[in-house]
């Protein structure tokens, strides 16, 4: 049974990670300090072939002496602080400064051991935001050329060259994921009370399932609601992660790991009062000044996944809303916001 040790294996990304290879009958280590939702509970968490670690990632001794205990043949890299576009202006600094101590701690734990022989890649998962400052996200590894406004961005372009630095330099493969908008359920800090719901920070879907479903009046949309974006689920984004981790045709590649469906956040936020049996032209919105790093049009080139790994997102926005919104609607009636 192959070993895989996944950083941040608690978050959201990373539970759909998890998830998937389990699937796959993989054997997983997960590296995680908790630090965002605090202890929360996974629907794999009684697998027998899941371990996971509380520890903070940043502490290269003990992610190095881990690597060594377990010997995975793949290193995920997906631990880091992240969160929606007010996230990254609210945490500019500390976004920066944490994930670059985790991605350095990392790699270094990685080639403290590849010599070793058990290590045959690691995998980095980058973000859509490397892409800030330019017109067409391509599908290629990114260098210094047109470098990202917000830290965040700009880290994690950071991230993506300590990835090809260390091939060129010490010969360790790496493949590059640039998941885009991952939703799906999970996002345990979505959930506030109403006086709360249009200050929270999290992702734009549960952020409008929130405030819809406890009657925001208005519900303030950042920007002017134009803004186009591509939302790929959770479970797409796990088997995309996966197939850039087995394929060796995706060693030294990059891959945006996406759907190709196309919304802008009017349209988003009209679906979603349409799955919770309203109407768009009943609802009072308010418009307020969009943030600096807010991308206008993120729509990115999947074709190299297509060709090389096989990929397509396989659940509809539709599907995905009305997960979303079912869920939501779940945890609302648990915590008395019935």
């Amino acid at each position: 049974m192959e070993t895989v040790l996944v950083t941040g294996d608690r978050g959201f990304v990373g539970g759909y990670i998890v998830r998937e290879l389990l699937s796959e009958l993989y054997s997983v280590v997960g590296i995680d300090n908790e630090s965002k939702y605090g202890f929360t509970r996974r629907p794999h968490d009684g697998s027998n072939k899941y371990l996971s670690l509380r520890q903070d990632v940043k502490e290269t001794s003990y992610l190095k002496r881990q690597l060594i205990n377990f010997r995975p043949r793949y290193l995920i890299a997906n631990a880091a602080m992240v969160g929606g576009v007010k996230y990254f202006h609210d945490y500019a600094y500390d976004l920066i400064s944490e994930n670059e101590k985790i991605i350095a701690s990392t790699f270094d734990a990685a080639l403290s051991v590849f010599d070793l022989g058990f290590l045959e890649k690691i995998v980095v998962v980058s973000s859509s935001m490397v892409f800030e400052s330019h017109d067409s996200p391509y599908d290629d590894v990114v260098g210094p050329k047109l470098v990202p406004k917000s830290s965040y961005g700009f880290q994690k372009l950071s991230s993506e060259v300590f990835a090809k630095a260390a091939c060129d330099q010490y010969g360790l493969p790496y493949t590059i994921v640039r998941p885009y908008n991952c939703v799906g359920t999970g996002e345990y800090d979505a959930f506030v009370g109403k006086e709360q719901a249009n200050e929270a920070v999290s992702h734009v879907i549960p952020d409008f399932v929130r405030k819809v479903l406890l009657f925001c009046d208005p519900i303030r949309i950042y920007g002017d609601g134009n803004q186009v974006r591509c939302f790929t689920h959770g479970r797409d984004i796990g088997r995309g992660i996966r197939l850039c981790m087995e394929k060796p045709e995706a060693n030294g590649g990059a891959f945006n790991i996406s759907s190709s469906e196309s919304v802008t956040m009017i349209e988003l936020l009209s679906n979603i009062l349409e799955c919770c049996g309203r109407q768009l032209s009943e609802t009072r919105i308010e418009f307020e000044e969009g943030f600096e790093h807010d991308v206008q049009v993120r729509i990115p080139k999947v074709g190299k996944a297509k060709e090389i790994l096989g990929f397509e997102a396989q659940v509809s926005l539709e599907e995905t809303i009305c997960e979303v919104v079912d869920w939501m609607k779940r945890r609302y009636k648990h915590l008395g916001y019935d």
